[in-house]
């Protein structure tokens, strides 16, 4: 069976000069999100948050931790970005127990996103 594709859809509204509104969807989902202006959605593309994107897609990493030693990135640094990526809902954290500990793995739960600027 094919795999569906997911998208994620990100809509930004002008309104008096300004995007004051931004709001995203996730096909078949009926939850939107409000950023509250430009600059929450230029902080969620980063170029970090991409390079974060790629090395969960391609590298599979197996903790949140794991991740960042691949990245080479601080661990604080990568667990906020994998949080604000699961509260937008691109990436997933599945809970796994390894011995007495529980870790999580950020898995991608989206195949492309979606950008539209109404004016």
């Amino acid at each position: 069976m094919a795999k569906k594709t997911k998208t994620r859809q990100i809509i930004l509204k002008q309104e008096s000069g300004t995007f004051t509104t931004l709001f995203k969807k996730f096909s078949g989902e009926k939850k939107n999100y409000d950023f509250q202006g430009l600059a929450s959605l230029r902080n969620l593309l980063s170029n970090e948050k991409a390079r974060t994107l790629d090395f969960i897609k391609n590298k599979n990493p197996k903790s949140i931790y794991d991740l960042s030693r691949k990245l080479k990135r601080d661990f604080k640094s990568v667990n906020d970005d994998v949080k604000l990526l699961e509260k937008f809902g691109f990436i997933d954290l599945i809970q796994e127990k390894t011995g007495k500990r529980n870790r999580l793995r950020p898995v991608i739960i989206i195949d492309s996103i979606n950008i539209e600027i109404n004016i």
